[in-house]
Order: structure tokens, then sequence, then C-alpha cells
């Protein structure tokens, strides 16, 4: 299974969304779910690509329509999309992406706590490769 470098189209991540919300789906159920004027076979061409690339099985089980099932998880797709964005908007550094989100958000006492994790998480990681180099 291709999960590595899981970067989505919009329209295959709208689907991948709903099988995440919702567990396995028939093409019925997908097409249903999508809220908006897509075409039936527009659905079926998008989920057929999303097998083709290993992030969504087919489920077959007798007389029972085909249902399909997300197979990548949201954090693999999560973390390529933001590296993605990181890379083409911040060239490759994470520090004006923080700031502008930190500057601008009223963050609770627990996000600031998660946050001084993080970055004490950060500079452990730092010191020990510093040490292996």
């Amino acid at each position: 299974m291709r999960t590595s470098n899981a970067n989505p189209t919009e329209g295959e991540l709208e689907l991948l969304k709903l099988l995440w919300d919702h567990g396995a789906l028939s093409l019925a159920e997908v097409h249903e779910r999508v809220g908006r004027e897509v075409g039936y076979t527009t659905v079926q061409t998008r989920l057929n690509r999303l097998v083709d690339k290993g992030w969504v099985e087919k489920q077959k089980a007798g007389r029972v329509p085909t249902r399909y099932a997300a197979v990548i998880e949201p954090d693999s797709v999560r973390e390529t999309q933001l590296t993605d964005f990181v890379e083409r908007v911040a060239q490759g550094s994470v520090v004006p992406l923080v700031a502008h989100l930190v500057q601008g958000a009223s963050l609770t006492s627990d996000e600031l706590a998660e946050l001084k994790k993080l970055i004490r998480d950060a500079e452990r990681r730092h010191n020990a490769q510093q040490r292996e180099d």
C-alpha cells in the first residue's frame, strides 16, 4: 500500500473525509453525501483513483454493493499536506508560519502548554542530533 507522500487533490480529500467520518460506504452513499452537484461517474472515478493509489480499499461481500473504506489515516495526509505547505509558502521554515498563527490567535492555557511542550521536545531532538554529529 502506497501511503507515503499522501497528498490527495481537493476532490479526493473530500471523499477521504467522508470515509473517515462515516466508515465504509457504497458508491451511491458517497455520491449522496458529497452534498453538491458532482456526477455519479466523477465520484466513481475519484474513488477508483483512491483505490489505485492504495488510500482506499474496495470491500465486496456477495450481493451487497461494493463498499469503499479509507485505509490511509488522516494524520498521514495532514502531515504530507502541512510539509508541502511549509515548503511552498515559507521555503521550509516553520517559524514564519507558527509566528503568524500564534500572533493572530487567542490561545488557551492548555494550548500554550502544548506549544511549550512541542518546543521542549524539539529542543531535545535537536540537542540529541547535535551530540550524534
